[in-house]
């Protein structure tokens, strides 16, 4: 289930956020998630299974588009069906909005679409 973002998850979604390659230094992490707390247009979506937050994502909403910044889902989920899951409920909130990707996010999501392609 997809969760937004609130301050009482700040060090679960730090923890998640620097499974990101750009965001493995403190001070870029936290640059990171002061934007999040900060701008309204960017939101923080944390992933829980039955026990724990175990996946995040981060976007940038736009009129009629939204940009995926950030998605993570701890190494110890990986290969579970936990991004894809994500990407899809993130679709399901945003609605009709555009799905966009970034250099970081955009080779998960081909992952994302092939593997449902293959479905």
């Amino acid at each position: 289930m997809l969760f937004r973002y609130k301050k009482s998850f700040e060090k679960i979604a730090m923890g998640l956020l620097s499974f990101m390659p750009k965001e493995r230094e403190l001070k870029k992490l936290q640059q990171t998630m002061h934007i999040y707390e900060e701008n309204p247009d960017w939101q923080l979506f944390l992933w829980k299974t039955d026990d724990d937050f175990v996946g995040l994502l981060g976007v940038e909403v736009g009129d009629d588009f939204f940009t995926l910044h950030h998605v993570s889902v701890n190494p110890s989920h990986r290969g579970e069906g936990v991004g894809q899951a994500m990407i899809e409920k993130i679709q399901q909130i945003m609605q009709d909005k555009e799905m966009r990707t970034t250099d970081e996010t955009a080779a998960f999501i081909q992952k994302c679409l092939e593997k449902k392609a293959q479905i």
